[in-house]
């Protein structure tokens, strides 16, 4: 630490403060971790004769990757389940369900159409603070086994992407895994930014699809999400590929 009194007497304190603060600051830069580029959308396949009918139903997350996903956190990140509910304009409601402990944790948002077929943005998106644009594009699937779909958004000026691979079931082929790692990898993200989430029992649809949720928990929130027991409050946080900053939240025990 330098003091400013001993600085009038000496003037090479000053410039001695001065340079290990130019230090501290080029370390803290070097320090955050800088993101890979999100690729331009023209880099990015779309799947051919998208059928949306065919796309719609339940799909398990099997495999992660993107530039904010990190491999050490394989092991904390759980398999969810992702259900997409065609409605008559052509959009999902896509709601994600996470298990934790005996809860399950929802998250719903609507994907909209645009003008080409298996691409999608994230609709009312100005209720989202913070996020200046959200795509979604279909880039393979056989509809019956797997899907590779890549999101990618731009949040306060950051870009972020990832790309998931459902599957219907829990597991899917070593040869779709591949392909997926290697899609992933074209994209410039590395082994380290691919991870496979540990399955866990009983993950499945929602059962509430067509009834209003039960009295357990409902929220709508924007930035932060609170989960409530009783009359105790503590922060919860969906999986970060979630991409969701305002979203609807049941959480309850045994769902069925």
């Amino acid at each position: 630490m330098v003091l400013l009194a001993s600085c009038h007497r000496e003037p090479g304190l000053l410039w001695l403060g001065f340079t290990l603060l130019g230090a501290l600051h080029t370390q803290a830069r070097s320090s955050t971790p800088r993101l890979l580029r999100a690729p331009p959308l023209s880099r990015i396949p779309l799947q051919p004769n998208f059928q949306a009918d065919q796309f719609q139903g339940k799909w398990y997350t099997v495999g992660v990757a993107g530039n904010a996903i990190k491999k050490e956190e394989q092991d904390q990140f759980k398999m969810y389940t992702s259900n997409y509910e065609l409605k008559e304009d052509g959009s999902y409601n896509v709601t994600s369900i996470l298990l934790r402990d005996e809860r399950c944790d929802y998250w719903i948002r609507t994907f909209v159409p645009s003008s080409r077929p298996g691409q999608f943005t994230l609709g009312n998106i100005r209720s989202f603070p913070g996020i200046r644009s959200y795509t979604v594009r279909v880039v393979n699937t056989d509809y019956n086994q797997f899907a590779i779909v890549y999101f990618r958004k731009v949040q306060r000026k950051q870009g972020y992407f990832k790309i998931t691979l459902y599957g219907r079931t829990k597991e899917l082929t070593p040869e779709v895994r591949e392909n997926f790692i290697t899609f992933a990898k074209s994209l410039g993200l590395t082994d380290d930014h691919i991870i496979f989430p540990v399955p866990i029992a009983g993950a499945g649809a929602p059962p509430y699809r067509h009834q209003e949720p039960p009295p357990c928990l409902f929220f709508h929130l924007q930035d932060q999400r609170l989960e409530r027991r009783g009359s105790e409050e503590t922060q919860a946080s969906p999986p970060s590929d979630l991409h969701t900053h305002r979203v609807t939240f049941w959480n309850c025990a045994n769902p069925g």
